[in-house]
């Protein structure tokens, strides 16, 4: 019981917090950056080693330099997620701008199936207005948490712009269900398998990476077009996205094919500028 009221009351304290103009928020985001980075040291050992094994060819203070400003990122990363609670849909809208909307309409538009596949780059919340871009069903599919209470205040959250919450479990059963119908489904394709799903190895910036193969067996099994989500920071909390169509024809690809396109793609994106992933992840674990 004490757990749930604890949750309630943090659940409460976040959406106060949310109802504050960005202004005022990102000051609370500078503030919450020197905490984190100079007190805290959050995760700091985590981030470091992370930086050291996928970047060996960069100095200590390249290494030093990207993350900190990785911490000032996910400083406004926290912030911008807390205000995903009250935004509008038009100030959501205006600040995560989706450069080409007629490529999933298209799909859809076909009665085709589409898979979204995304990472934990930029501001990966903030992408539900995706939701807007077509009536058809979206589904994001994500991992469920152990306390259900505030799994259940996220997923309302994250469902506000017509998204349809789908444990990863639920996948295939869902999609079962809407066969009749063409569907958008989202997928975090970074995130790490637990040891025993853990099938499928490939490098992964430097390292032998565990993968999901979820992307690639519900692209087959539906014959669903693979689409990559680029998130791109424009300026402190704006964004563009572009869909980039990475496989049109699943069923003709060889085996780990779409699961290495989608990695290779978003590898690129964090060569290119890898403050903006989730570092203080341990994406590594075994």
């Amino acid at each position: 019981m004490l757990h749930k009221l604890f949750t309630r009351i943090f659940i409460l304290l976040l959406t106060f917090v949310s109802y504050l103009p960005f202004w005022v928020l990102y000051i609370l985001s500078d503030f919450l950056f020197f905490i984190l980075y100079y007190i805290l040291k959050y995760r700091k050992k985590v981030v470091d080693d992370n930086l050291a094994a996928c970047f060996p060819h960069k100095t200590v203070d390249e290494r030093n330099l990207i993350a900190k400003h990785f911490f000032a990122y996910l400083s406004d990363l926290i912030i911008e997620s807390i205000k995903m609670i009250s935004i509008s849909a038009d100030e959501a809208k205006k600040r995560f701008a989706i450069i080409n909307p007629e490529l999933l309409e298209n799909y859809v538009n076909k009665g085709r199936n589409i898979i979204v596949v995304a990472g934990h780059y930029g501001n990966w919340e903030m992408a539900n207005v995706v939701g807007f871009v077509t009536d058809k069903k979206k589904l994001v599919i994500y991992k469920p948490l152990t306390n259900k209470l505030f799994e259940d205040f996220l997923n309302g959250v994250r469902s506000k712009f017509s998204a349809i919450m789908v444990p990863m479990k639920m996948v295939m059963r869902t999609l079962v269900k809407l066969r009749d119908e063409p569907t958008i489904s989202f997928f975090l394709s970074d995130q790490t398998p637990v040891s025993h799903e853990a099938n499928y190895f490939t490098k992964f910036l430097n390292q032998n990476t565990a993968v999901f193969l979820g992307v690639e067996k519900i692209a087959k099994t539906t014959n669903g077009v693979v689409v990559f989500c680029k998130v791109t920071p424009i300026k402190r909390g704006y964004y563009h996205c572009e869909f980039i169509t990475l496989i049109e024809e699943p069923k003709l690809t060889s085996e780990f094919e779409i699961t290495q396109t989608h990695i290779r793609y978003l590898e690129k994106i964090i060569e290119d500028k890898p403050h903006y992933w989730l570092w203080s992840h341990k994406r590594w674990k075994f």
